[in-house]
């Protein structure tokens, strides 16, 4: 089966405006979405960048916390020490 196009004269003016509308409300939304993408995207690392791992078993500190870079990521359930 061939495809061909429609002569714009076998359209309604009003369908076409109505088209040309969700065309130019799409196009921008994915313009929106990609500058958006842009600002929540994870920015790599520098390449030799180790992650600083950080134990705390002490008294001072909560019992078994486990750090990366300086953020708690959990605990270490029913260890003193490493």
């Amino acid at each position: 089966m061939l495809m061909q196009e429609l002569p714009s004269t076998m359209t309604r003016p009003g369908e076409r405006r109505a088209r040309d509308l969700l065309a130019l409300l799409l196009l921008m939304a994915s313009r929106a979405l990609g500058l958006l993408a842009e600002r929540v995207a994870m920015r790599p690392q520098p390449p030799g960048a180790e992650p600083v791992i950080e134990f705390h078993g002490d008294a001072s500190a909560p019992e078994g916390a486990l750090y990366v870079d300086g953020k708690l990521v959990g605990h270490v359930l029913g260890v003193n020490r490493l």
